[in-house]
């Protein structure tokens, strides 16, 4: 098997086991609420604690994964994370009165989570190039997507047998997870020395000088997509159980419903978009359009299943988004900074996941009409926004360093253009065996044979 072929498949989990931490514990909210007493403030937060701590972690996260190497701080991570879990199940299943600890547990999921999904897609930005980065990067956001697809279904078998066997299910996960990307994933040794603090921090704000305009667009809406994502698989799950008392693995497959079809949608743009920064801002511009879209029409719709139809349409706008930021924020910086700048944009990500249920639990209690023309108002904004300000160029080291290709090319083609006028020809393999022919024998066996055989061709002839 290729190495590319193996760095991805070590790859891929990382995203998997991140988005795990929150989308696989929303089917069992409403349990915990139940059987710990909870409000549905506590209930959020839940979440919150989960998103805020890694929004809060994932550059310094960057920092180190540029100074230190990015395959130990993902590793390091996936032991905290599954730590974590491991802290917040046993806690539930020991404690009589377990929400500090099980919260606790949470935060320090979040700080591995930091360490994962935000440097495994700097680390695919270093392994791959071109048209093979941006597929990298799709699949990459497929497995994410897939993850938001399974663990509602999955935390759903889970709460079958116990609501805190989702915790638990954590170490195992990121045990098995941990082993694949330790040996199949190989990091590239770095050639130049990490920069100083200062200088690094420096050289961001350099980045952010030259396309702050068009980083700070895409930061907003990668952070608006998760927002308006978990706020809603929030207010999906209580509806579901509440008013409808659809619960179980039921409930986890209408959960999982937009969520499969985002998963395809990012699966597929990022084999379309390659390197087309064009067609990138179209995607995104197309994607916030249809996200306002679908909660006009969801403020409009009343039953269940027709709302969770409406929802599909703004999740493939999701789907269209997503892949084509990851590939304009990983192409615009050099790879330098692109740890700390990718890490940046996922810490924005989280927060928009951390604010999500809480907002959509505030705007819910004044009604379900302004919570979804919120939403719709604050995606048809970015919408606008994007046209003007989305404006992405690659980085002028990858320019450069496809301007450097091309003229070598050149030179190379030039130099064989003047060889073949000169009658020069470089020295190859047969030169070099007829010249240690020559040295040893005093003539050359092969063209001794050549020049008999061709002589008696000759005599045929004539």
């Amino acid at each position: 098997m290729a190495q590319n072929a193996k760095n991805l498949i070590g790859l891929m989990g990382i995203p998997l086991v991140m988005v795990l931490g929150n989308s696989m514990l929303i089917p069992v909210l409403p349990t915990m609420k139940s059987k710990l007493h909870l409000t549905s403030l506590q209930t959020s937060l839940l979440i919150t604690a989960f998103s805020i701590a890694a929004g809060i972690v994932i550059p310094l996260a960057g920092y180190l994964s540029d100074r230190f190497g990015r395959k130990i701080v993902i590793i390091i991570a996936l032991g905290l994370y599954g730590i974590g879990g491991l802290v917040a199940g046993l806690s539930a299943l020991w404690i009589d009165k377990p929400y500090m600890l099980i919260m606790g547990g949470r935060v320090l999921q979040g700080i591995g989570a930091a360490g994962t999904a935000p440097i495994a897609m700097a680390l695919v930005g270093d392994l791959f190039d071109g048209a093979s980065e941006s597929r990298a990067l799709g699949l990459m956001e497929t497995s994410n997507g897939l993850g938001k697809v399974l663990s509602p279904i999955f935390g759903s078998l889970l709460a079958l047998i116990s609501w805190y066997m989702v915790f638990l299910a954590f170490p195992i996960i990121c045990g098995v997870i941990l082993v694949l990307f330790l040996f199949l994933t190989k990091e590239k040794k770095q050639d130049k020395q990490p920069l100083p603090i200062k200088q690094y921090v420096h050289s961001i704000g350099q980045v952010f000088k030259q396309h702050g305009k068009w980083l700070v667009t895409a930061f907003f809406i990668g952070s608006i997509c998760l927002f308006t994502l978990f706020g809603v698989l929030f207010y999906l799950s209580d509806l579901l159980e509440e008013k409808y008392k659809i619960d179980g693995v039921i409930k986890g497959g209408f959960l999982a419903v937009p969520l499969l079809v985002m998963s395809i949608a990012a699966y597929l743009t990022g084999l379309v978009i390659k390197k087309k920064l064009t067609l990138m801002r179209l995607f995104v511009i197309v994607g916030m359009f249809m996200l306002a879209a679908s909660y006009v029409l969801a403020s409009f719709v009343k039953g269940a299943y027709a709302l969770i139809g409406i929802l599909v349409i703004g999740s493939l706008g999701t789907g269209l988004i997503l892949p084509c930021l990851n590939s304009m924020i990983v192409g615009a910086v050099q790879k330098s900074e692109r740890g700390m700048i990718t890490s940046l944009y996922s810490g924005v990500r989280f927060i928009g996941v951390a604010v999500g249920p809480p907002i959509f639990t505030w705007l819910l209690g004044i009604s379900r009409t302004v919570m979804f023309s919120t939403i719709a108002g604050l995606s048809l904004v970015f919408a606008i926004v994007a046209i003007f300000f989305l404006k992405p160029k690659q980085a002028a080291s990858q320019s450069q360093g496809s301007a450097e290709q091309t003229q070598e090319e050149r030179e190379t083609q030039a130099w064989r253009h003047i060889s073949e006028v000169l009658g020069i020809e470089p020295e190859t393999l047969e030169t070099k065996r007829r010249d240690h022919a020559v040295e040893k024998f005093g003539f050359d066996p092969n063209e001794l044979v050549k020049r008999v055989l061709t002589g008696n061709k000759e005599k045929e002839k004539n």
